[in-house]
């Protein structure tokens, strides 16, 4: 339960992406699968928009946490891993929001997801990546620092500060300082780390065509306050 307060705190007001997700799924007219779904931040906003939004994730409780809050409409999830999964051409768009492909851990795990990706697309079908490309910048002398998220449940507050990253040659560890608070009063924290696989976009579209997918364009989307931005890759299947 702890995964799917934090997921919400830390995600669940994200917003930055949304429009280039819509935009992306108004050019379908068939199914969308999420890759990475968390607590279905992007499958509740698309299923008013699409025929048909399907996420997957391979931690329980954020998949269950989906299946609690759908209440019938046309989304859902499913507990598999991104790495390992065969949806046999039922999708027409595929996303990886939030640096989801940055996560896993070589080129490897990488090709696995983008050769899992190519099976479940249909003829014809995109598939977008997000990804961060650049190594985030310090913030300048005198710069406003980030605010904590934060979210009050059942008397109970949860509060996640963004901290400076940790940049290593091959990856980025992302750093949140979660900090919990009873209804007591009582106090406690923890150092929350994320380490994400540097990745550029011209590594990310070689390794797409080595399964068979087109690069076709790349987007961007603007950093926030609390959040890098990213280079959206956006990849086609073969007709």
């Amino acid at each position: 339960m702890n995964e799917v307060i934090w997921h919400d705190v830390e995600c669940g007001d994200y917003e930055a992406d949304l429009a280039l997700w819509d935009e992306l799924a108004g050019e379908v007219d068939g199914s969308i699968l999420e890759l990475g779904c968390g607590t279905g931040r992007v499958i509740f906003h698309l299923a008013p928009r699409a025929s048909l939004v399907i996420g997957i994730d391979r931690e329980p409780d954020l998949v269950a946490s989906v299946w609690e809050k759908m209440g019938g409409t046309v989304g859902d999830a499913e507990l598999e891993d991104v790495r390992d999964f065969d949806f046999a051409g039922e999708f027409d768009l595929a996303l990886a929001p939030m640096q989801l492909i940055q996560l896993l851990a070589d080129r490897g795990e990488r090709i696995e997801c983008l050769s899992c990706v190519l099976r479940s697309l249909n003829p014809g079908g995109r598939a977008a990546f997000a990804i961060v490309e650049d190594v985030p910048a310090a913030p300048s002398e005198g710069a406003v620092p980030p605010l904590p998220d934060v979210r009050q449940i059942e008397g109970w507050i949860y509060s996640s500060l963004p901290l400076e990253p940790i940049v290593a040659e091959s990856s980025i560890v992302v750093r949140r300082l979660r900090q919990t608070v009873s209804p007591d009063g009582d106090l406690s924290e923890e150092l929350n780390e994320v380490e994400l696989c540097m990745l550029s976009a011209e590594t990310l579209e070689a390794e797409a065509i080595e399964v068979g997918l087109r690069p076709i364009e790349r987007r961007q989307i603007q950093p926030t306050a609390a959040h890098v931005g990213s280079t959206v890759v956006i990849l086609e299947k073969e007709a």
